[in-house]
């Protein structure tokens, strides 16, 4: 769990749901105390941030990190969301150095390797995210699965994933179906919504894979 500290916690909790983070809880005991909790996608760990928990003064800044399957997805994601994201880039000799001026590179890690490739981006209160691009983890820490579920249940989830899809599959040139179902199965198990989790399919093959309407 990690605290962030915000100065409008509405506007906060709104800037996180748009990121597609799950919503976990907004918890009021009074007027001057009010937590409110969201977890990234396939994290096990979540942000708080509301009143009188932390001070809005305290500096985050470039201090919280998520893993990401794909810096240009996650991106192209963020973007539009309408936040403003850095380009990609990597560190000078070892991810998170600064032990020298500019230590940040533009573009990715030129030998394509596994936690050297990042992105960037600040909350309305000036809390630093890391986008760090992860494609193979270091022995020990591979991905679990995120959840198990029975056929019955898996079924029904793919006959949702197959009628919403019908749509972009009309209005779109030819494409790989599993493409677009894989994103829509994602974002329904990481708590997105029938319609967020469309618009993210949507989003992920017309600004990653660049399958266009016809």
């Amino acid at each position: 769990m990690v605290i962030i500290p915000v100065s409008d916690v509405d506007r906060a909790k709104k800037f996180y749901e748009n990121l597609g983070f799950r919503f976990d809880g907004d918890f009021v005991a009074n007027e001057k105390l009010r937590v409110v909790q969201f977890t990234p996608p396939n994290s096990e760990a979540s942000i708080i941030f509301g009143k009188g928990i932390t001070s809005a003064k305290s500096d985050l800044t470039d201090s919280l990190v998520l893993a990401v399957d794909s810096v240009d997805a996650a991106r192209a994601h963020l973007v539009a969301q309408g936040v403003e994201v850095s380009e990609a880039f990597h560190y000078a000799d070892l991810p998170f150095n600064n032990s020298v001026d500019n230590p940040r590179i533009g573009g990715r890690d030129p030998e394509g390797r596994s936690y050297f490739t990042f992105a960037s981006f600040k909350d309305p209160d000036g809390n630093g995210w890391l986008l760090q691009e992860i494609t193979t983890r270091l022995p020990g820490r591979e991905w679990e699965e995120a959840r198990s579920m029975d056929v019955a249940t898996l079924a029904e989830l793919l006959h949702e994933t197959s009628e919403h899809h019908d749509d972009f599959e009309k209005t779109h040139a030819k494409h790989n179906w599993w493409d677009w179902y894989a994103s829509y199965l994602s974002a329904r198990q990481n708590g997105s919504s029938k319609e967020q989790a469309s618009a993210a399919a949507d989003r992920y093959m017309e600004e990653v894979l660049h399958v266009l309407p016809k």
